[in-house]
C-alpha cells in the first residue's frame, strides 16, 4: 500500500533516500496524510540554507479544510525546495510521492534515516 523504498515518520511523511542534491534525502507527505487534508490551496516550505533539529516546524499546508504544520523528519541543512508548488501545490495531493515533494535537506547524521518507520511500520501506524 506504501512505497517500500521510502522511510516514514508518525507525522505522515516520507523520507527518500537519495535526494537529488550529494547526500541529500527528499521529503513529502504521504499519500494518506494529503488524503486526509483535502484540497492542497497553499504550501509553505522552508528556507533553503536554514538549519533545523528533528521535530522543528518547518513549513505548512493550507487545504480546504485546515493548516497542517510540517516537521523535519530529521535535524540537518535544508539544501532545495519544491518550488513547483507555489503556483501549484495541487501537486501535493495528485502525486504525494513524486512531483508533489516538500523539500530536500542533507542530515546532521545519516544513519538517523535508518531509525525512521519502513513501510510496513507506517501501515501499521494508518490502520493502528
Amino acid at each position: 500500500m506504501f512505497p517500500e523504498d521510502l522511510k516514514y515518520t508518525e507525522e505522515h511523511e516520507w523520507v527518500k533516500t537519495p535526494g537529488e542534491s550529494a547526500g541529500s534525502v527528499r521529503i513529502g507527505i504521504t499519500d494518506y496524510a494529503q488524503d486526509q487534508l483535502g484540497d492542497i490551496v497553499y504550501v509553505q516550505l522552508p528556507d533553503v540554507g536554514s538549519t533545523v533539529a528533528a521535530g522543528d516546524s518547518v513549513g505548512e499546508l493550507e487545504s480546504t479544510k485546515s493548516v497542517s504544520e510540517v516537521y523535519s523528519p530529521l535535524a540537518g541543512e535544508i539544501v532545495a525546495v519544491n518550488d513547483a508548488l507555489s503556483d501549484t501545490p495541487e501537486l501535493v495531493n495528485s502525486d504525494a510521492y513524486g512531483d508533489g515533494w516538500l523539500f530536500e535537506m542533507v542530515p546532521a547524521d545519516s544513519a538517523a534515516v535508518d531509525a525512521l518507520m519502513d513501510a510496513a511500520g507506517y501501515q501499521g501506524l494508518v490502520e493502528g
